[in-house]
């Protein structure tokens, strides 16, 4: 039996599906794929960041007498090549329209076996009696309590019996080769992901209040590694969750499980509204390129948008509030801010990305209610009393008194007030 064993989402040695299900010769593989890397701009962090990961299995894999090929090549390529070698590919399971097409593509050249290993459960565990997925969270979270309220969850095992196939293949291709430059990543991403955890469990008692405040570094820093599997949800699961203050944490970590069961369950939500609300977006260009770069007249929301443009990170609150601001203000379709999203988030993960703008356009699973609005003036107020994540991001206001700041700019491209009410009334014809 002669596997190949494809990495994607899962760049790491431990607690790794195909690793523990591989057996006899392997030949692992790491493709990037120009289908992706053909959408992305030439100074995408992302691509830097995957790129050293990637170098960085390499030398794990060859630390254990295996090796990683590295291919820069369409999927259907690769395989083409390849099949006359081996009798199967072993890989982790993703749900997004374009892994999904891949995989169908792949699996015409070559037999595959497919693993849920980027997240703790199975897409078909937590289904109702009836068979039938959950569409609301809390109900599918109190399905799903003996796993949460589990001392561990069982992590995989590297197979120690597995021997390299020796295959004669190209050299590693360079960032510039692949038509990218190396871009500088936030401070944090040059720890290893389990410094990262063993930080953050040394703050986690705080961190259900902490998170909120923008100014404040009371997040993970988790979701990048999390999202390229350089670790898995299991190992953070079983570190955390019975830590004092960790349930909150793990109740989060279940709602990037929801929203993956939901894009299984339910595909056509990644490009439609879930609830087949009909909404009339007006989707002004002018509107939506000055949110996109940051000049709506509104601090916290060019703050945000500064940030994310400079850094690739935008903490989740952040996130609510220029969702928020960008459907419900502004009324222009979701699909835009998350399309926009995807191509700046360094933790970007579709599901989730989806999930989370669906709820914040009132048109997904669970979403927040229609007439919810979140004014920006109060949620920076709240969150940033002393303007000081507005001032980091944006020089104008930096000898500028805070209560200043958050007080509505009678120069912003949109009234709060009067557009918020239009969108209520916007939502309550909608059929």
């Amino acid at each position: 039996m002669k596997q190949i064993v494809w990495f994607r989402r899962d760049l790491r040695i431990e607690d790794n599906a195909i690793l523990a299900n591989s057996s006899g010769e392997v030949f692992p593989i790491f493709i990037f794929d120009p289908n992706i890397l053909s959408q992305l701009p030439k100074n995408d962090k992302r691509i830097t960041f995957i790129y050293k990961s990637v170098l960085n299995l390499k030398s794990k894999l060859q630390s254990i007498g295996l090796d990683l090929a590295i291919f820069f090549d369409k999927p259907k390529n690769v395989f083409e090549t390849l099949k006359k070698d081996f009798n199967e590919v072993l890989c982790s399971c993703d749900y997004d329209s374009y892994a999904i097409k891949r995989d169908k593509e792949t699996e015409q050249i070559i037999p595959m076996k497919r693993f849920y290993d980027s997240y703790l459960l199975s897409p078909n565990d937590g289904l109702k009696s009836d068979g039938k997925p959950y569409k609301v969270f809390t109900p599918f979270y109190k399905n799903l309590s003996i796993v949460w309220q589990s001392e561990k969850i069982e992590e995989y095992q590297t197979n120690t019996n597995l021997t390299l196939f020796q295959y004669d293949y190209k050299t590693i291709p360079t960032l510039e080769q692949l038509g990218f430059n190396e871009s500088k990543l936030p401070e944090f991403l040059e720890k290893s992901p389990q410094n990262l955890l063993e930080d953050f469990i040394s703050k986690i008692t705080s961190y259900q209040t902490d998170r909120d405040y923008f100014y404040k570094n009371g997040t993970s820093n988790l979701a990048t590694h999390l999202r390229f599997g350089t670790i898995s949800p299991r190992q953070i699961f079983n570190q955390v969750a019975k830590l004092d203050g960790g349930e909150f944490f793990i109740r989060e970590l279940f709602w990037r499980e929801f929203y993956a069961y939901i894009l299984y369950h339910f595909p056509k939500s990644e490009n439609e509204n879930f609830n087949d609300k009909d909404v009339k977006w007006e989707n002004d260009p002018i509107k939506y390129q000055a949110w996109c770069e940051g000049t709506t007249g509104l601090p916290i929301i060019d703050a945000a948008m500064q940030h994310l443009i400079n850094t690739g990170l935008m903490p989740n609150r952040l996130r609510m509030v220029v969702a928020s601001f960008l459907t419900k203000n502004l009324l222009c379709d979701w699909r835009l801010g998350e399309k926009y999203f995807a191509s700046k988030l360094l933790d970007f993960d579709a599901s989730s990305n989806i999930g989370s703008w669906q709820w914040a356009a009132s048109t997904g699973a669970d979403s927040v209610p229609y007439f919810r609005v979140f004014n920006p003036y109060l949620q920076s107020a709240k969150f940033d009393k002393d303007a000081l994540f507005i001032k980091q991001n944006l020089s104008t206001y930096k000898n500028k008194n805070p209560k200043e700041i958050h007080k509505e700019n009678p120069y912003a491209i949109v009234d709060i007030k009067n557009s918020s009410k239009m969108a209520i009334k916007m939502f309550q014809e909608v059929k």
